[in-house]
């Protein structure tokens, strides 16, 4: 990761007021809908196709495609695919849009949702209850399913790639309708 380029929130601000960015937002359409940078367009990571993201900017108006997330971790995995289709020309925002929020920038809100880590607690911590419950009261082979799970989760901290939550982003509730983001200033 290393590689990847990358702009502190206060200088993509400062290059927007200026004129036209292409910056897409990695999150979950949900976390999207709770809180964004008004210029940004909804690409969620699991859906990634950098080829049709590319030809959908701003027909090369600007060098770069700017790559948000929340904090900075996805939307460094985003120009990693970037890269390896063969697009140098991606940045990561430093901080996501946390640190865009806490800068006090300008941010579009709306409906509130539980974040996708919760979420990804939540569910964790009800399978391993289930399985020690179920192994207690039913048959001890249960134990396994909290073993399954913490071992998911150490299989998580140590790639930085969570199967719960690609799971969990799927579900009806993480889901919303897309709204075409315009780019008229």
């Amino acid at each position: 990761m290393s590689d990847i380029a990358t702009i502190s929130v206060k200088r993509l601000a400062d290059l927007g007021a200026q004129g036209d960015i292409d910056l897409i937002d990695v999150r979950t359409p949900a976390e999207f809908r709770e809180v964004r940078v008004a210029t940004a367009r909804n690409v969620p990571l699991d859906s990634l196709d950098p080829r049709a993201v590319m030809n959908a900017c701003n027909n090369g108006a600007h060098d770069h495609l700017y790559v948000i997330c929340r904090s900075g971790s996805r939307s460094a995995r985003a120009c990693e695919q970037f890269t390896k289709a063969g697009y140098t020309s991606v940045v990561s925002v430093e901080g996501g849009t946390q640190a865009w929020d806490e800068a006090g920038l300008p941010v579009v809100r709306g409906q509130k949702t539980i974040s996708l880590e919760r979420q990804v607690r939540i569910a964790a911590g009800f399978f391993v209850l289930l399985g020690a419950g179920l192994g207690y009261f039913v048959s001890p082979y249960f134990i396994g399913l909290s073993a399954f799970v913490g071992a998911g989760l150490m299989f998580a901290g140590i790639t930085d790639t969570c199967g719960m939550a690609m799971v969990l982003a799927k579900m009806p509730w993480n889901q919303c309708r897309q709204e075409p983001i315009s780019r008229d200033a």
